[in-house]
C-alpha cells in the first residue's frame, strides 16, 4: 500500500458522486472505459489504452507517488483520478491521471469531484494543489479553469510521454486562500 501522511485516499461523497482509493477490484471495468476513447491517450503522459491498459494500471496501483481513486456516479465507474507526489513537508500534492468517461464529460461531474478534492485536501492540511496539463489539451485546460484552478504558466519540456513526445505543460493550481472563492 501506498504511503498516505497525510490520510488523502479515502472515500469522499457527494450525493450520487463517490470517490474511493481504486483496486484490483476496478481493473476490469476501467479497462472498458479507457477503451471508450482511444484518441485521449495521444495526448496523455501515460496511456491506459488497450495495448497498454494492464502495465498502466498495475504501475498505477504500485507507484508509491500516487494514490489512485475510482470516480463513481451512481454506484458505476465514471473514470479515475489520482493525488500525485504529496510532499507533506511543503503541504503539497497534485491532482491528475484524471481520465473521465466520454459520457460523464461537460457536465457537473469534473467539478463535483475536484471540489470534494480541495475541500479534502485542505481539510487534510494542504496548502497548494495543482494540476499539470499538456498544452494541447484545451478541454482539460478549459476544465481546470471552470473550477477555479488559476492559470501558471507553461512549463516547457516537462515531461516525455509514454509515446515519446516532449510535453509542455500548462499549470493550474488552488491554494488554500482560495477556499471561500471557491466555497469550500
Amino acid at each position: 500500500m501506498n504511503e498516505d501522511p497525510l490520510k488523502l485516499s479515502t472515500v469522499l461523497e457527494n450525493g450520487d458522486l463517490r470517490l474511493e482509493p481504486l483496486t484490483e477490484q476496478h481493473r476490469e471495468v476501467m479497462r472498458e472505459a479507457c477503451a471508450e476513447d482511444l484518441a485521449i491517450w495521444e495526448i496523455y503522459a501515460i496511456s491506459y489504452g488497450p495495448d497498454h491498459f494492464d502495465a498502466s494500471f498495475d504501475g498505477l496501483l504500485t507507484n508509491s507517488t500516487r494514490l489512485p481513486l475510482a470516480v463513481l456516479v451512481d454506484g458505476k465507474v465514471a473514470g479515475m483520478t489520482c493525488w500525485i507526489d504529496t510532499d507533506p513537508m511543503r503541504k503539497s500534492s497534485e491532482i491528475g491521471n484524471t481520465y473521465i468517461r466520454p459520457k460523464f464529460r461537460g457536465g457537473a461531474v469534473n467539478g463535483a469531484m475536484k471540489h470534494l478534492l480541495f475541500a479534502h485536501g485542505f481539510a487534510c492540511g494542504l496548502k497548494r494543489i495543482q494540476m499539470t496539463v499538456d498544452v494541447r489539451n484545451e478541454r482539460s485546460q478549459a476544465a481546470c479553469r471552470k473550477v477555479g484552478a488559476s492559470f501558471e504558466g507553461v512549463i516547457r519540456n516537462h515531461m516525455i510521454t509514454w509515446n515519446g513526445y516532449e510535453r509542455d505543460s500548462a499549470v493550474f493550481s488552488v491554494v488554500e486562500r482560495d477556499r471561500e472563492r471557491l466555497g469550500l
